[in-house]
Order: C-alpha cells, then sequence, then structure tokens
C-alpha cells in the first residue's frame, strides 16, 4: 500500500485542519476519554462496526474510550499508533459518508505488559473480541482444544500467552488479583452461542490452570451473547488513495463498510451493555434466532456466491450478482432451502431479509473480494451451511442447492492447489494436500468428506447428501471448462 508523503498523515495535529464538508471530525473531545473498553483482536470488521457505535455514543457523553490488543500481527498496531489511534471510515452506499473515528486510544500488541493494564482499572467495564472463528482455539464439539498448540502453549507459559483464551484468561487472573471485581467479556464474531462458547472454553482454561480462578470468573464476569453485521471489504491501495485525494489528508489504514449495520446482544441486565442501546444496539433475551438467521442466510449465502463466483471467474460479490444464473441459483437456495429450516426472531419478515440481503450483496459501491469471503472455509463450512444441511436433512427437506456451496469450496480448494498458491486457512497443509490428488471427478468429494475436522459421520454417511454435493461437483467442473472456453453455466 502506498501514501502520498507530501499530505499530512491523519493524526490529533490536524483534526482542527479537516474540511468538515469532506470528512466529519469528531464531535467530542477525546483527550479525556477513559479506557472503558478493551478490544481483542482490531481488525477491520470491529473498527469499521464496534467503533461506530462508541464514536455515536461520544458525541452525547465523553466516556467511550477503547483500547485495543493485536495477537498475531504488529502492523495494526504500527499503522494506528501513528495515526494518535485516528483512522476514518468511509460508509458506501447510494450516498458516501466519510468520517473520522476517534474513540480509539491506541493499541498494543499482546507481548507488551502494558497491554493488561486496563484489566487494573475500575474504568474498565466491557471487553469484548472479533479474533475469527477459529481464534477461539475450539474442538469440532465447540469445546476448547486442550491439543491446540496455542493452548498447550499458553498452559506451559501463562505469562506469555499467544491465544486469545489464554491472553483473556490472564487479564481476567490480574484483575482478581487488583481486588476489582464485575466484567462484561463479550464475542463479536460469527460463532454460534458464541457467549456460552466462550465463557466454556475461558472456564475450562482457568480449570486447568488455577481452579480458585475459574470459581471467581464464574461469579465476577458475565458473558452474553452477541450478533454483528456489516459487510466490511479490506483496505486496499484504491481506498487509501480515495482518502488522499477526497479529503486531503494521508491516513495509512483507512477502513470502509456498507451502511447498513445491526448489533444484537444478549439484555443480561448490565447497565454497560444497556447503555449500548443508546447507539442503535438492539438487546433481546435470545439472540440465537437473530444469530441463526444471520449466519445461516448473510454468511451462508456469502460462502456460497464466494465459491461458486470464484469457479465462475468474478473477483466480487457485487460482480457475481450480476451473474444472473447465479443469484437465481443463491436467491433460490435462500428462500427454498434455508429460510424453511429457520425461526424468524421477533419482528424480522425473513422473505423481506431476504430480498434485503440480495440488494446489499449486490451494492455496486462495495467491492467485497470473493478471495476474502473464501478464507478459512474448513471452519466456516460448518456453521454456515453443514449447519443448515444437517437440520433439513433431519427433516426431509431439500438440500440440492446447499449442495452446490460445499462442492464449489472442494473445487476452490482443487483450483488453488493446482496453481500452487496460498490459501488462509488452518487445515491449509491438509487441503492443499487433497487438492493435489483430485482427479476432476466425482469421487474426489469422498476424499474431502474424510475429514473430521469439517465432516461428521451424520453427513459422510447419509447418500443423499454425499449424492448431492457429487451432483453439484460434477457440475461446477463443467462450469470451470466452460469458463476456459469463454462460456459459462451451472
Amino acid at each position: 500500500m502506498t501514501t502520498d508523503t507530501a499530505l499530512k498523515p491523519l493524526g490529533d495535529a490536524i483534526l482542527a485542519e479537516i474540511d468538515a464538508a469532506q470528512c466529519t471530525p469528531p464531535s467530542y473531545d477525546r483527550s479525556a476519554l477513559p479506557t472503558r473498553v478493551l478490544h481483542i483482536g482490531p481488525g477491520a470488521f470491529f473498527r469499521a462496526h464496534q467503533m461506530d457505535y462508541y464514536n455515536r455514543l461520544n458525541a452525547d457523553e465523553q466516556k467511550w474510550g477503547v483500547t485495543a490488543v493485536a495477537l498475531r500481527s504488529k502492523g495494526t498496531s504500527e499503522k494506528l499508533n501513528a495515526q494518535d489511534g485516528l483512522y476514518t471510515l468511509i460508509k458506501l452506499d447510494r450516498e458516501t459518508s466519510c468520517e473520522i473515528i476517534a474513540a480509539l486510544k491506541g493499541v498494543k500488541f499482546c507481548d507488551d505488559s502494558s497491554a493488561f493494564q486496563p484489566f487494573k482499572t475500575e474504568d474498565l467495564q466491557l471487553v469484548t473480541l472479533t479474533v475469527t472463528e477459529k481464534g477461539y482455539c475450539l474442538n469440532g464439539d465447540g469445546e476448547l482444544d486442550e491439543a491446540h498448540s496455542d493452548i498447550l502453549h499458553d498452559l506451559k507459559q501463562f505469562d506469555a500467552p499467544v491465544s486469545a483464551i489464554g491472553w483473556l484468561t490472564k487479564g481476567l487472573a490480574l484483575r482478581r488479583e487488583s481486588g476489582l471485581g464485575k466484567l462484561v467479556v463479550l464475542s463479536c464474531d460469527n460463532l454460534p452461542g458464541n457467549g456460552e462458547k466462550l465463557e466454556a472454553a475461558v472456564l475450562r482454561f482457568a480449570d486447568l490452570i488455577d481452579a480458585p480462578l475459574s470459581s471467581w470468573i464464574r461469579t465476577n464476569v458475565d458473558f452474553p451473547s452477541s450478533m454483528v453485521d456489516s459487510i466490511t471489504p479490506a483496505t486496499d491501495d484504491a481506498l487509501i488513495q480515495r482518502i488522499q485525494t477526497d479529503c486531503g489528508y494521508s491516513d495509512a489504514w483507512p477502513i470502509q463498510r456498507e451502511a447498513f449495520t445491526s448489533w444484537v446482544i444478549e439484555n443480561t441486565g448490565v447497565s454497560v451493555i444497556k447503555e449500548l442501546a443508546d447507539a442503535g444496539v438492539l438487546l433481546t433475551r435470545d439472540v440465537s434466532r437473530h444469530e441463526k438467521a444471520k449466519l445461516w442466510l448473510l454468511n451462508g449465502a456469502h460462502s456460497t456466491l464466494a465459491y461458486l463466483g470464484l469457479a465462475y471467474g468474478h473477483q466480487s460479490v457485487a460482480e457475481t450478482m450480476e451473474n444472473a444464473e447465479l443469484r437465481s441459483l443463491v436467491r433460490a437456495m435462500m428462500r427454498d432451502e434455508i429460510m424453511p429450516a429457520l425461526s424468524p426472531p421477533d419482528g424480522m419478515d425473513l422473505e423481506d431479509y431476504i430480498e434485503d440481503l440480495l440488494e446489499r450483496f449486490a451494492n455496486p459501491a462495495i467491492v467485497h473480494k470473493l478471495s476474502q469471503i473464501a478464507w478459512d472455509g474448513s471452519k466456516k463450512l460448518p456453521i454456515r451451511l453443514l449447519n443448515t444441511i444437517e437440520t433439513n436433512r433431519a427433516a426431509g427437506r431439500s438440500i440440492e442447492k446447499l449442495g452446490f456451496g460445499v462442492a464449489a469450496w472442494m473445487r476452490f480448494i482443487v483450483r488453488m492447489s493446482r496453481a500452487e498458491a496460498h490459501i488462509t486457512d488452518p487445515l491449509a497443509d491438509q487441503l492443499l494436500a487433497l487438492g493435489k490428488i483430485a482427479k476432476d471427478e466425482s469421487d474426489d468429494v469422498d476424499a474431502f468428506l474424510a475429514l473430521d475436522e469439517v465432516f461428521h459421520d451424520t453427513l459422510r454417511n447419509d447418500e443423499e447428501f454425499v449424492a448431492a454435493v457429487k451432483r453439484a461437483y460434477t457440475d461446477i467442473i463443467k462450469t470451470e471448462q466452460k469458463s476456459l472456453r469463454g462460456g459459462s453455466g451451472i
């Protein structure tokens, strides 16, 4: 990524110079903000989604300061700290808006001992996480994977944790030692029952480290579930250049998302969660229905579009939605095979939600790369597609179109393997090895189904499911061959 060195870099020093007609500066004094929120995993979604809510809250009452902790890469902390934690958020819709997010006080890297300091203060009331599904180090049953290399490391070196679970537990241990009490820990990842799973993982890890710590956590820490939603493309050179051209300053790490945003949190009665409702957060006693509708309809459709679109040679979601055949297939999958498996949340019309999603996917202002959505398929597939398939099979409903998403993922792995390309997935080596032995026939499916980390016996022994995936797999091979000849069609 490149920047124009002639432009002033974003930072506190130039806030007063920013043209509000081009980009809205913060309306509050950020210097006095307390660190009320600590966030683990300051990736694109967190900066585009949750930080926008805190920014709005601070316009009314200046008490929502956020400190973030990066677990994997120092790049984000270096870029954002050089800008005093400031960055630009662009909301892409028919009318684009631009604003400076100013609630982030700084980003620490996990090996910095000062990163734990907020746990030792009364100001801290909320700890949030966006570490992706794989960041929770869970096994196939959704429980802490005690054989995971990061967990094994943290159990041996608790003072220098590298996993989100280990790092969070260490912070909670320090809070107990400081004589401080109540805290809310909130997962904001696409993980069904994310609050329950996070709590169980932390408690199990604490049990293995210090049983009294586990007991303290049970008494003093609340783990509500949540659901988050907003399509957020990755930052690229084009976005950085756009900020320079439109706003007149240099921002090394801006972010973009669609205008739509949603945040649903389980209402456990804790005051800090209730306060978030002032910024539009929906509080409910049952997050699961919202969560399932979003995971199965939005994320399931997104993954299917990604893998099928790549088979056609498309690059983005919006481009894929211009393909009438794929748009029709995904719409039918959502209406005919996913919607019947759902119980609608209160106040949500699922048919309307589906049509809204299709329009959001087709938003030409959003360049959401299929390659980005394709990451971590081995972790995403069970949550986004396989759970729906199992539900439909148990009820005797169709899975024909859902099978295309599964088969397209398999073909994606084969193509990447043959191209000797890198894939981002915790099973990358195993998957690429499978891709190398594929023979371009339906029996390739059997090799993928043998992956215990992805498929359970219930599905691999289900003849109708296997047959549906094999039919789709064969059709996708034909599509790949037609694409090479300049044709198309599933």
